[in-house]
């Protein structure tokens, strides 16, 4: 593509060379850059593009798109100066690649518990109505039955328009993606459209980046904000953030609720650990998930589905046979009688809600013994809060390491054990060793109680000091009570 197209729609404020020169990529990473690509700057939060300007050109960038322009320019080279390049890179990465999200029908889905969830049953359920689609989630990214790892819960802004890109080859027809609040603050979502839009919950997460709950909140809300008319937004009434989400979106505002008046209402019926029996806009369905917390979040692919087209009835029949997530409210029965419950909790509100639920089918028949820790390098406030939450709700708490990153797991221990008063620790015993503390939780368990393993769900790996050594909770777990797959 040439130069000149792929800043039709961006404000340059000086231009050094040539503009009419062919493009052959675009990218942010000055390691992937090949001969003919653009290298686009960015300041980001870790390390400043600007300082790989000199290694894009030695590997082959014809143009640089950059916020501050090198004072020693290469012959040869065209350098495009904006005033953003995190504003810029999403617009041009679309037209690169073709406008990819006007070619299907996009759908995005945002919170702080749930996304994936939702993300992928939506997935799930319109390839059984028969259509081919994408999906871009937590866990993995798919173009039909192609899996692609996910790094991140949002990709780049151009990893994004390229997995889009083939999703439109592939012949997709709708494509479904967690929209995380880092990904709309930097505007990696930057430059796609979407035709309708999904809100689940909000509670407090990631404000080691976006320091105030007020900033997490409108980093949310801006997805709204940037519907067209033409999309659809589904809020949670029962969220107090819920409306605020939509108070000023041009999108048609739908609402889903259990507990009050709404377009699309759920009460639970009957609830054991295979699963619920629902009453959804007065019909009934048999799902395979337990929690109230999963109501709504069938609520939002229910109502998601109807302003999709689908008929209630058909959306149902699909409902009843759609399994739960990897590493979501995921069980493991014990020859011994207990269960093991793996799930990826790793926020107050999260671990809150699985407890919940877990409380829900055992209806005070058998005891709770969770394990849990905290990220390290992440928000440090809510450590406290976590081991709170879990001690309220369980008969014993095995406090240990979740992903220690950078930090000493023991450190992080000691701030969430730094929540609890002399009588709560009676109840709570700490191991830094993940895999040690998981074969205590075994060891305590008799028939009749589930034990909860949280935080990590669906991933299979601990990272330590920058190295991410396997480690799967659900096969460490199968292996302790001699379990098959």
């Amino acid at each position: 593509m040439i130069l000149n197209e792929l800043l039709s729609t961006v404000k340059p404020l000086a231009v050094v060379g040539q503009t009419d020169i062919d493009i052959t990529g675009v990218n942010i990473d000055s390691r992937r850059i090949k001969e003919g690509h653009l290298f686009v700057a960015q300041q980001g939060t870790q390390v400043d593009g600007h300082k790989f300007i000199p290694k894009a050109i030695e590997l082959g960038a014809r143009a640089i798109l950059c916020e501050n322009m090198p004072k020693v320019k290469e012959s040869g080279v065209t350098y495009v100066q904006v005033e953003s390049t995190e504003d810029a890179v999403g617009k041009v990465a679309t037209l690169f690649y073709g406008n990819p999200s006007k070619k299907l029908k996009l759908v995005g889905v945002t919170g702080t518990n749930g996304k994936t969830t939702i993300a992928t049953l939506l997935y799930n359920m319109f390839r059984k109505f028969g259509y081919r689609c994408g999906l871009l989630s937590t866990v993995c990214n798919y173009i039909e039955d192609e899996a692609i790892p996910a790094d991140h819960t949002t990709p780049d802004s151009i990893e994004l328009n390229y997995l889009l890109h083939r999703m439109v080859e592939a012949g997709c027809q709708y494509a479904f993606m967690e929209c995380s609040s880092h990904a709309i603050a930097q505007k990696r979502i930057g430059g796609l459209e979407f035709v309708g839009g999904i809100f689940t919950n909000l509670t407090r997460d990631h404000l080691d980046y976006h320091k105030t709950f007020e900033n997490y909140r409108n980093a949310k809300k801006a997805f709204f904000d940037g519907l067209p008319k033409t999309a659809f937004a589904i809020t949670n009434a029962d969220d107090k953030n819920g409306m605020v989400m939509v108070q000023n979106t041009r999108a048609v505002v739908k609402t889903y609720s259990t507990r009050a008046m709404a377009d699309f209402k759920a009460k639970i019926l009957e609830c054991h650990f295979g699963g619920m029996y629902l009453e959804i806009d007065g019909r009934e369905v048999g799902v395979q998930f337990i929690g109230k917390f999963n109501v709504s979040n069938l609520l939002a692919v229910y109502g998601t589905a109807v302003m999709l087209g689908e008929k209630p009835e058909n959306i149902l029949l699909v409902m009843s046979t759609l399994k739960s997530v990897s590493g979501r409210l995921d069980p493991i029965q014990s020859s011994d009688g207990y269960t093991a419950i793996v799930d990826y909790a790793h926020t107050p509100d999260a671990l809150e809600n699985v407890l919940k639920a877990i409380h829900e089918v055992l209806d005070g028949k058998g005891h709770v013994i969770t394990v849990c820790g905290a990220g390290g390098n992440r928000d440090k406030g809510k450590r406290p809060l976590m081991a709170q939450e879990a001690v309220k709700q369980s008969d014993k708490v095995i406090i240990t390491s979740d992903n220690p990153r950078f930090e000493d797991p023991q450190d992080i221990i000691n701030d969430m054990l730094a929540g609890l008063d002399a009588q709560q620790m009676k109840k709570v015993v700490s191991i830094v060793d993940r895999k040690e503390a998981i074969r205590t939780a075994c060891l305590m368990a008799q028939k009749g109680d589930v034990i909860l393993v949280a935080g990590k769900g669906h991933e299979d790996y601990q990272e330590i000091k920058g190295i991410k050594h396997h480690f799967d909770d659900k096969e460490v777990l199968r292996e302790i009570m001699n379990v098959e797959k």
